[in-house]
C-alpha cells in the first residue's frame, strides 16, 4: 500500500552518497518531490544517507531541514544530530510510510520528538558537546526534575506525587521552565530543552 502523496510545499533534496538512491525510491513511492539544488530551499528537507549521525553532521553542508538516513544510530549520535536540528532514522528499518513521516516532522519549524527517541536520548547520562552555556538558560534542579518527569508523560498530578509536592507547585514550576525556555507547549519544552542539552 502506498503512502498518501505529502503536501507539494514539501521536497527532498538527496545529498549523493551510497544508500542514496534507495532513500530516492522510497521518497518518490510516498509522493514526495525529489531533486538537487533546483528545488528552492523552502519547505525542502535536506537528506543525507551516512554511517551514523556523526558522519552525517560532517557532510552537512546546507542550513534548513535535515533529515539523516543512518546504518548505525547511537543515543549520543542521535543526541548530537537533534541538537543540530536534525531528525534522525535507522536506515535499515526504514519504510515509505516511515520516511514520508519523518521527512514531514523534519520540515516542520518546531518538529515534536517522538517519545521512544525522546526516552533514548534522555536516558544516556553524558551529555557531550552543545552549545555554549550563554546562549541556553540553565534550568533549576526542580526544573529539570519536572521536565524529565514531562519527557515521560506523566500528568501534573503523578509529578506532584512523585516528588512529592502540591499539584499548585508542579503548575508553578512548569509556567517558570516554559517562560525560561520561551516554549509554546510542554512537547516544544522538552524538544527545545533536549536540543541544547539541558536536561
Amino acid at each position: 500500500m502506498t503512502a498518501p502523496p505529502a503536501t507539494p510545499t514539501v521536497a527532498v533534496r538527496l545529498v549523493p552518497g551510497p544508500g542514496a538512491e534507495r532513500v530516492r525510491v522510497l521518497a518518490e513511492r510516498a509522493g514526495l518531490r525529489c531533486g538537487g539544488d533546483e528545488i528552492g530551499p523552502a519547505a525542502t528537507v535536506t537528506v543525507i544517507v551516512a554511517a551514523d549521525a556523526d558522519q552525517a553532521l560532517r557532510a552537512q553542508r546546507t542550513r534548513g531541514p535535515l533529515l539523516f538516513v543512518c546504518d548505525t544510530v547511537s543515543p549520543e549520535g542521535r543526541r548530537r544530530a537533534l541538537r543540530a536540528g536534525a531528525v534522525v532514522v535507522g536506515a535499515a528499518e526504514l519504510t515509505e510510510a516511515g520516511l514520508l513521516e519523518a521527512v514531514l516532522r523534519a520540515a516542520h519549524p518546531h518538529p515534536s520528538i517522538p517519545y521512544p527517541e525522546l526516552s533514548g536520548v534522555l536516558s544516556t547520562g553524558t551529555r557531550p558537546g552543545g552549545p555554549p552555556a550563554a546562549c541556553t538558560p540553565a534550568l533549576t534542579a526542580r526544573q529539570t526534575q519536572v521536565l524529565r518527569l514531562m519527557a515521560e508523560g506523566h500528568a501534573n498530578a503523578d509529578i506532584a506525587l512523585l516528588l512529592g509536592c502540591s499539584e499548585h507547585t508542579v503548575k508553578n514550576v512548569i509556567y517558570e521552565l516554559m517562560t525560561r525556555l520561551q516554549a509554546r507547549n510542554r512537547a516544544h519544552a522538552v524538544a527545545h530543552a533536549v536540543r541544547h542539552g539541558l536536561v
